[in-house]
């Protein structure tokens, strides 16, 4: 693919928001996790809870989209002016050419989840202030940060579990290169729900501690909410030292509904897609922030992939053990994560973990430290074998 420009991108989680937050905390390795007091939910695990999320007021002209999920949207592109760097690109070109291209789970369920308490006691019929086009439907939050900017072009919503924002840097990279826009806005939102929560620890893949990527006692996810944007412009505006995405690479290898291909078939694929789309040979690769959600599964399997095309040559770690699992948000927290790290050669940690798999033979990092960067790969794995790895590097 043709490099694009990162011209802007900003993330939100529980580790604050903006870049200063994010920076501080992965250069001292601590984590934002902290015990579920989220809403009612009565379960023994940790979260990522965003702090003054309830406190966000909408617009007036765009109340009927409050809900979690949009507070949340609009925090994160409030933060580091990444609202004033969208709205010089629709000064250059245009409304009509700025497209939207975000990724979400579950949007905002909760505000369904809140809407059910309050049913009719005769009919069971939902309460009549309650919008689901505007919160719970997954396109809401695409339509809302396009209103958010009074945009005109295209818009969309990807979901397609924990590679939903990831995957929208490839569709928005697609796009760029019809010409069909001049410019994307790309990320993703996800919030805290009863859903994800009390679904997660259905499915016994919730930890009772504060999850531990990779390391030999992991048993589970932390998950946390949080979003995360990037604004996408061709890669002539670049100047040396600006972050590009030079590769994404996309794969579906449907093995499970739940649970990955045991020797991490999908996960190569989409790296190997990745390499192919940057012109990239697998030396070239610095740094790798791991998909690492700390099951036992989900880290094997991805470590068998990493290892068969890596070996153990390239450093690597998982930074969910400081945001938690943020689900749907995770491509793109974690893409910004990599630009991070090749802007400040720095390559980031992985909080929580101790001990890490000797069984799963990776370079993998427990601790952070600073190291010359070129190129960044990211991974995403969503349910169902919907696998996304993005290539991250530095304007020579």
């Amino acid at each position: 693919m043709t490099p694009l420009l990162l011209s802007s991108f900003t993330a939100t989680t529980c580790l604050g928001s903006g870049l200063a937050a994010t920076r501080a905390a992965l250069h001292a390795g601590s984590s934002g996790l902290q015990p579920c007091a989220f809403e009612s939910v009565e379960l023994p695990t940790w979260i990522g809870e965003v702090a003054a999320v309830d406190a966000q007021k909408l617009p007036e002209m765009l109340a009927r989209y409050d809900c979690r999920n949009n507070r949340l949207t609009q925090q994160g592109l409030e933060a580091d002016d990444f609202a004033g760097a969208v709205r010089a690109a629709i000064g250059r070109y245009g409304r009509a050419r700025v497209g939207v291209f975000l990724g979400t789970s579950t949007a905002g369920i909760l505000q369904t989840e809140l809407a059910y308490r309050r049913r009719d006691p005769d009919s069971g019929a939902l309460p009549d202030d309650f919008n689901y086009r505007a919160t719970h439907n997954s396109f809401s939050l695409a339509e809302f940060t396009r209103d958010y900017f009074g945009l005109e072009g295209m818009a969309m919503a990807i979901s397609t579990a924990c590679s939903s924002s990831a995957k929208v840097f490839a569709a928005a990279a697609r796009q760029l290169a019809l010409g069909s826009i001049d410019a994307a806005i790309v990320g993703g939102v996800d919030s805290l729900c009863l859903t994800t929560l009390y679904g997660f620890a259905s499915l016994q893949l919730t930890s009772q501690q504060p999850c531990r990527p990779y390391d030999v006692a992991r048993d589970g996810i932390s998950i946390g909410e949080g979003a995360a944007f990037a604004l996408l412009e061709r890669g002539d505006r670049a100047a040396p030292g600006d972050i590009l995405l030079l590769g994404a690479g996309e794969s579906s290898d449907a093995y499970h509904m739940s649970s990955p291909h045991p020797e991490g078939l999908g996960a190569r694929l989409a790296m190997e897609a990745a390499l192919r789309s940057a012109n990239l040979a697998v030396d070239a690769v610095d740094y790798i922030n791991l998909h690492g959600t700390s099951t036992p599964a989900n880290d094997a399997a991805e470590g068998k992939a990493v290892a068969a095309l890596f070996a153990d040559r390239v450093p690597c770690s998982s930074t969910k053990g400081a945001t938690g699992h943020t689900l749907g948000a995770a491509g793109a927290v974690e893409a910004v994560i990599c630009a991070l790290a090749l802007r400040d050669g720095f390559l980031p940690g992985s909080p929580g973990t101790v001990n890490a798999d000797p069984q799963i033979p990776l370079q993998y990092l427990v601790h952070g430290r600073d190291g010359k960067l070129r190129h960044a790969l990211s991974n995403s794995f969503g349910f169902g074998g919907s696998n996304c790895s993005l290539i991250f590097g530095v304007a020579p």
